[in-house]
């Protein structure tokens, strides 16, 4: 398949993509807004987390960055891992240090992975494009 296979691909697979990634965009626009805006909760959970409120503007600034990557032709692909990446160090963070349920982090983690899946042959092709 080319890089742009999703492009070419059934229609039903586009529209999916596409959905998937506007509600993953949709998700963490709102979470990345409220701790940029300092909703009390957000300011009392990484009073918790411990590593100052430095922190919980500088993860704001990384969930916002990567729901407008989900939401950029070509860019969908990166913007899904890094949000996975930042998943997977929610999931440690509420493991280990909050003591809280992780679901929430681990479906998103999850439905991040299947954007990756759904746009492997961008992020392929845009590797390829970075490494010349």
């Amino acid at each position: 398949m080319s890089a742009a296979s999703i492009q070419s691909s059934r229609p039903t697979r586009r529209i999916g993509a596409w959905t998937l990634q506007g509600i993953i965009a949709a998700a963490f626009l709102a979470a990345g807004f409220a701790k940029l805006a300092g909703v009390p909760f957000m300011v009392e959970l990484f009073e918790q987390i411990g590593l100052g409120q430095w922190f919980r503007v500088a993860t704001g600034i990384v969930e916002v960055t990567g729901a407008v990557a989900l939401l950029v032709p070509g860019l969908a692909s990166i913007g899904a891992l890094w949000l996975g990446f930042t998943m997977v160090c929610a999931v440690a963070t509420h493991v280990f240090v909050l003591h809280t349920n992780p679901v929430p982090a681990i479906v998103l983690g999850l439905l991040n992975a299947v954007v990756v899946y759904l746009r492997r042959d961008e992020l392929v092709a845009l590797l390829h494009r970075v490494k010349g």
